[in-house]
């Protein structure tokens, strides 16, 4: 049997409640301001003192409650509290949203962050008059909310909480695997773990091949007893390649045989294309601008014939160099990139993009000392074609690639599958919000 539907307006399912947080008896708190949410997620669970928190630092939540950005409601900044929050004081630039009988919060939490509800919300904050697009609770109690009934809302609920909760495990495995690039990166090119090994051992009178290879795999001799002998015998030759010696060099001591060179030797840093907002189409190839980098912004395209080199691709490395600057990997479509965004067109027979990124991605935060700029800090590219970047000997270089393309890969095919069960989610929503599918029969399924 299809299930009943109903309608009725925002106002009349839920209240926006303004709790004033007691900070009566606490020395520290939990602050969430509107940039500390993202897609559902608690970005930090820091505790902060209370003294110098800023004035916006008075709204208490509890659990069930939904936070949802008044500012910009485009960029996605809304979380569910699915746990207890008594030591969480939220900004009040937050609508605090709590439904009331007919519906649960769960299923209020998925129409809030539905498409139709957001691009709705986008077109009334951007109507108002002010310095920043902007929504109150009064604004969007109209927007009219279809429900079935509660048994139903959570069959339809637990339906989208499994596609969330796979594409939140694929975006952990992904963290978990940078992190793992990341952690060889320093290991090899910054610490000099497997050179600083076999110097220690060669002064101590100790076998320096085995020492590399316990800093290379991170195991103990006894642990390396234990491996096959393949597995053995792939990790000696590579600890064979690095050397057992420390030189001097203009920034320091390297590893022997390894040299300083300059990012411009390595890599072309290509500018991309200043448009005009007059010049943003419809539809066409999508320009990526500096917001979509970060997770938020409109995506707008041109409908302009440019060559190859204004056109970033999948895997394409490049470079953020205005305000909220840094290294990214493209995993888009074929786009254009804009004016404030570098495509490095890496030359791959020295170096890998990925060893790049690693590289710019650890040099980013020193580099903003060297930017300008008196609101937004700005990198020029002649700050950036001047980077040292250490390079070992080919051969390690080669070994290095092979293993990081493997993990970057493995990245890549993960960004994939997220974007996919995206976009099923987001072609059933609609189905399942209108009762277009009829979800009864999913009952046992789902449970």
């Amino acid at each position: 049997m299809n299930a009943v539907w109903s309608t009725n307006q925002l106002g009349e399912l839920a209240e926006n409640v303004s709790r004033p947080f007691d900070f009566k008896g606490k020395d520290k708190v939990i602050f969430v301001n509107t940039s500390d949410v993202l897609e559902g997620k608690f970005l930090h669970a820091e505790y902060t003192s209370v003294k110098g928190l800023p004035g916006q630092a008075k709204k208490a939540i509890k659990k069930g409650d939904i936070l949802y950005s008044e500012i910009r409601p485009g960029n996605k900044r809304y979380a569910f509290v699915d746990f207890d929050a008594e030591d969480y004081v939220v900004s009040t630039k937050f609508m605090v949203i709590r439904p009331k009988c007919e519906i649960s919060a769960e299923y209020l939490y998925v129409i809030l962050t539905s498409q139709l509800c957001e691009q709705e919300f986008k077109i009334i904050a951007e109507s108002r008059s002010g310095t920043f697009p902007q929504i109150t609770f009064d604004s969007v109690s109209y927007f009219p909310v279809n429900y079935p009934d509660k048994i139903n809302q959570n069959i339809i609920y637990r339906i989208l909480y499994s596609f969330n909760q796979k594409i939140q495990l694929n975006s952990e495995i992904n963290q978990n695997l940078e992190s793992i690039a990341q952690a060889i990166f320093k290991s090899w090119f910054i610490d000099f773990d497997p050179v600083c090994a076999k110097i220690a051992a060669k002064q101590e009178g100790k076998d320096s091949e085995l020492a590399a290879m316990c800093a290379i795999s991170g195991k103990s001799q006894e642990e390396l007893e234990q491996m096959s002998k393949d597995d053995f015998a792939e990790l000696q030759a590579t600890a064979a390649l690095f050397p057992d010696e420390l030189v001097e060099s203009e920034l320091g001591e390297v590893p022997k045989g390894w040299q300083y060179k300059k990012l411009k030797n390595l890599c072309r840093v290509i500018n991309g294309r200043a448009y005009k907002n007059t010049e943003f189409k419809d539809e066409g190839i999508p320009i990526v601008r500096i917001q979509n980098l970060t997770g938020g912004g409109k995506t707008v395209f041109s409908d302009l014939d440019l060559p190859q080199d204004k056109l970033i691709e999948k895997e394409d490395f490049i470079y953020a160099w205005s305000a909220t600057f840094g290294p990214y990997i493209w995993r888009g479509p074929k786009s254009i990139y804009h004016y404030h965004i570098w495509k490095m067109d890496v030359n791959e027979t020295i170096i890998s993009r990925y060893f790049l990124y690693l590289t710019m991605f650890r040099k980013t935060e020193s580099m903003k000392s060297a930017g300008t700029g008196s609101i937004f800090t700005h990198l020029t590219k002649a700050i950036m074609e001047s980077q040292d970047v250490l390079i070992a000997d080919n051969a390690i270089n080669m070994l290095f690639k092979d293993r990081i393309d493997k993990i970057f890969k493995l990245i890549s095919l993960k960004s994939d599958e997220i974007k996919n069960l995206k976009n099923i989610r987001d072609t059933l929503l609609p189905k399942l919000l209108s009762g277009e599918i009829n979800v009864s029969s999913l009952k046992d399924k789902v449970e």
